[in-house]
Order: structure tokens, then C-alpha cells, then sequence
């Protein structure tokens, strides 16, 4: 088994050895500041879920190909069950549970539940996120890109249709 690297360091400066037992990570998430304690293996989703119970980014595939622990690091999107917490010290990290402004849904929200964009709903912080992102990033010119960029987020309830019109309509209003 492989032992987990040294922690990244500033250019320039002695690296600092943390583990292999648990070590001190502050987070900023969703603009709270965090401390935890963990372990250097700990997924930043085991950490969001399990530490701070924001259970809106859920464990899919546990492998990084279904997209349903989507959320974002430093306003880039991340598979959460392939980060390691550690490495996010320093970065913003938004989940979906960040999207809302007062009280108010996000506008991508909102136009999930408009566009029926669900039906089990397992997959759909993760494809927010992606969606927001996308929006974001200057990938939604049409429905052949929107397919492509957002094509990291499985539905398997094949709410595809409904999800592209969730964006096109944000797309649209923006």
C-alpha cells in the first residue's frame, strides 16, 4: 500500500510531513471556515458528509465517473470521493447546499424543479453543480456542447432531456 505524500508547501519552503495519523485541515465551505481533525486519506466528500453533514454531493460510483459528488474547489469543478480533504486547505469549497442566497433557490434550481430535471433525485446536486459551472465556463452554446461538458454526470434515470432544458432556460436568463 502506498503512503500518502507530503503535504504541498509554498515554492521555496521545507515541506511540512503530516500523518499518518490524524492531522488538523481547516476548510472553508460554503464561506464557513472549518477544523477538523482526519486523517491524510479522508475524501473531501467523506469529509462533507460524514464531519460537517452537508449530504447534498452523494458517494455514486465511489470512483470518479458518475458525477453525483460533484461540487467545487475554488469555483472549479471536482469529484469529491478523489480529492482528499487535505488538499483543499486554503481553497473555497462550495456544495450545493452554498448555492442559495437568502433563502432563495438558486436560479439553477429553480429551474430543475420548472423543468421536471429529476425523477429520483440522487444525481441532481451533483448536476446542478456541473450546470452552474457549465453556464459559468462558456460551455451551454448548444445542446451537443451542453451534452459533452456536463457528460461527467450519469443520470440513471435518463432525465437528460429535461436537465439540458434546465440549463438552456438559466442559459437563457443570464
Amino acid at each position: 500500500m502506498s503512503t500518502p505524500g507530503p503535504a504541498l508547501t509554498q515554492p521555496g519552503t521545507a515541506r511540512a510531513e503530516r500523518g499518518p495519523g490524524p492531522v488538523r485541515v481547516r476548510l472553508s465551505v460554503n464561506g464557513t471556515e472549518h477544523t477538523l481533525d482526519i486523517e491524510p486519506r479522508v475524501s473531501l466528500l467523506d469529509a462533507l458528509r460524514e464531519r460537517l453533514d452537508l449530504t447534498g454531493a452523494k458517494r455514486g460510483c465511489d470512483q470518479g465517473t458518475c458525477g453525483a459528488c460533484t461540487v467545487w474547489v475554488d469555483g472549479r469543478r471536482v469529484l469529491a470521493c478523489l480529492t482528499l480533504a487535505m488538499s483543499c486547505e486554503g481553497h473555497e469549497i462550495t456544495t450545493v447546499e452554498g448555492l442559495s442566497q437568502d433563502g432563495e433557490p438558486h436560479p439553477m434550481q429553480q429551474a430543475f424543479v420548472e423543468q421536471d430535471a429529476f425523477q429520483c433525485g440522487y444525481c441532481t446536486p451533483g448536476q446542478i453543480m456541473s450546470a452552474v459551472a457549465l453556464i459559468a465556463e462558456g460551455h451551454a452554446g448548444d445542446d451537443a456542447e451542453i451534452k459533452e461538458w456536463m457528460s461527467g454526470n450519469i443520470c440513471r434515470c435518463a432525465a437528460y432531456p429535461h436537465i439540458r432544458a434546465a440549463i438552456r432556460a438559466v442559459r437563457d436568463q443570464t
